[in-house]
Parts: C-alpha cells; structure tokens; sequence
C-alpha cells in the first residue's frame, strides 16, 4: 500500500476546503520530491478558498492547494544532476513547456502551456510535493523555511515594482495584502522618493508604515485621488502598483496617476472591471502592464540580491505561524486582512 500525506484539498467546485489523505507522488526521471517544511497562503489562494467568479472559471478539482513553499529535497530522479538530497529548495512555481517561442525567447513566464502549482496541479499544502528540478531554486539550510517560502511571492512584487523606472519616483502601492507590504519594502530598497500605501484594513496600513511608507492612506475614511494629488503637487503619483484587485481601486488609481506615469497590474479582480479608456488611459498617455508571476529566472536573482543587500525588512511581514491542521483559521485571517503572511508547517511534530 502506498504510504499517505496530509493535504489541504479542494475537493469540490465550492467555498472551503478539507484536510484529507493522499498518496505520497511519485516522481519521473527529471523531478524531484521535497519534504514541505512551510508554506505560505497567497492571495490567490484565497481567491479559490472563497471560490470567486475568477475561480470558478481557472479551477478544476479535486486537487491539492497551495504553491509557496520551501522544503527538504529527499528523492531524486534518475536524471537530475543539479540538485543534492539534503537540499533547501524553494520553487519557481510555473511549469512551462520550455519548447515553445515564447520559452526560447527568455519570456517563460509567460508560456501559454504554463501549468501551476495549487492551482492546474497539485500544490504544497501538503506534507511532500513532487516538482520538476528545473524549477528549484536552492536556498541556504540556516535560514528560517517561513522565510524561504517568501521569496516566490516576493519576486512578484519585485516584477512588479521594476517593470519601469522606480529611483526617485512617487510609487502608490494599492492593496496591501502581503505582496503589496512587500512592494512597500522593495520599493524602498530600490530608491523611490515617496511610496504611498492605500489600503482599507488598518492593521495592513500599519504594517506599510512600519516597512517603510511615508504615507497611508484609508480610502474607507478619506478620498486617495485627492490625498494622492496634494502629496505630489497635484501632478500626481509616477507609478501604481495595482495589487488589490478592486475595480474601485483600480479606476481611483487612474485618476491619480501622473500623465505618462506607469501602473502595474498584479491584483487578481473577483470580477470583471470597467474603465475609461478614452480619458484615463489613452488622453493621458499612461502605460498600463499586466503582470505574471516572475521573470524565469531573472526575478529570482534581482529577489536574492535585494535580500542579501540588507535592505528589504522581510520579517515583520509574517505575522501567524500555525500547523496545516489549521488551515482554516489561515484563511479566516486572510479573509478578515488583520495579518501579514500566513506560513503552515505541515510537517511540525
């Protein structure tokens, strides 16, 4: 009989999730299995905890949740040669074909045969995950997992804060759910002149000033196009980091943004969203960028030398640690916004 792991599984096309059993995977000649040490909730996994519209049309269960990750390679296949037993990995949790133009053009990341972790297969609210070796990425064995297990969501926001000029530039960061606190840091690092968070939660508007905001802004309490324009001399802010995935934000947002200035869209909307092309997007001359994920594997250095700068403040940003038995009470923090990152230990005695 094979031997089970606990797993977090979606097993039906409804809110929620259970705690079930399933086999330990197997791994092919170019994989590798990895005993799960932490892993974090996302956004996105929040999304299809609560099965939103947007879920409802990607996601197809019954299968494992979750993708960020760190863990202990225990089982290699009989064609890896990069990676050791004993090794710290984390993942890169896109799987692409790697054969297709966009793959050979160095545009990975966006592969339209991308398949991902904890949401096209099965993901790592699990006690192992099986994973191509390809998709690796090699840690140091004296850092904390819940730290490890950061740096896939971290490099979102750093792609998505350095997809345009960012030294001296204002930078409002919407949506300060975890990558929107790591944008507030990043952005920090990289040397923008004033970074403005705006979010509705006041426990995350308090995290963004403690790394690092100059200013928080409560749209709930008064109204950030206003706010925003007499903070940059009624010019406007150079860049949005669009991390919430509001339609509201998303059209406030474009009314604050600087004519010619930039806005990176990384947040997920529940639903489709209306906007003034005409006036807020062509009359003022702005660009607009869609963002996915991280650039394979450009995103993943730019992450480890902002870390080993110094410069990022990465620890105040996880605020509960809790066993993969409570997964729930995870979600129910994600949903409420009064958290940081949520790290699971499926793995803890």
């Amino acid at each position: 009989m094979e031997k089970q792991m606990k797993v977090v599984m979606k097993r039906e096309s409804k809110a929620g999730a259970e705690l079930a059993q399933k086999p330990i995977p197997q791994i092919g000649p170019r994989d590798i299995l990895v005993k799960v040490l932490a892993t974090c909730i996302c956004g996105t996994d929040a999304h299809i905890y609560n099965w939103d519209e947007w879920s409802q049309k990607r996601i197809k269960p019954p299968y494992v949740m979750g993708h960020e990750f760190a863990g202990e390679v225990v089982e290699l296949g009989s064609d890896v040669t990069n990676i050791k037993i004993g090794d710290i990995v984390s993942a890169e949790t896109h799987i692409i074909c790697e054969v297709c133009e966009l793959c050979r053009t160095g545009q990975g990341h966006l592969c339209k045969d991308t398949k991902i972790f904890g949401v096209d297969i099965d993901g790592t609210f699990a006690e192992y995950v099986a994973m191509p070796a390809t998709n690796a990425w090699v840690n140091s064995k004296d850092v904390d997992p819940g730290l490890l297990c950061i740096q896939e969501p971290l490099g979102n926001a750093v792609q998505t804060i350095l997809a345009g000029e960012t030294a001296g530039k204002t930078i409002a960061v919407v949506g300060c759910g975890p990558i929107g606190i790591f944008g507030v840091t990043v952005a920090k690092a990289v040397g923008a002149s004033k970074v403005i968070a705006v979010e509705v939660n006041e426990y995350r508007l308090n995290l963004a000033k403690e790394l690092g905001a100059d200013v928080v802004i409560n749209p709930l309490k008064e109204d950030p196009i206003q706010r925003i324009l007499e903070e940059t001399d009624g010019l406007g802010v150079d860049v949005v980091a669009e991390m919430s995935g509001s339609g509201i934000a998303l059209n406030q947002s474009l009314k604050y943004v600087k004519l010619g200035g930039r806005v990176s869209l990384l947040g997920i909307p529940s639903k489709d969203v209306t906007i003034d092309i005409a006036n807020d997007v062509v009359f003022k001359g702005i660009t607009i960028q869609g963002i996915v994920g991280r650039k394979m594997y450009e995103t993943w250095y730019q992450v480890k030398g902002l870390i080993q700068s110094g410069k990022l403040n990465l620890e105040p940003v996880i605020t509960h640690r809790l066993p993969l038995e409570d997964f729930k009470t995870g979600f129910d923090l994600m949903n409420s916004g009064n958290c940081g990152k949520v790290v699971l230990y499926p793995n803890k005695e």
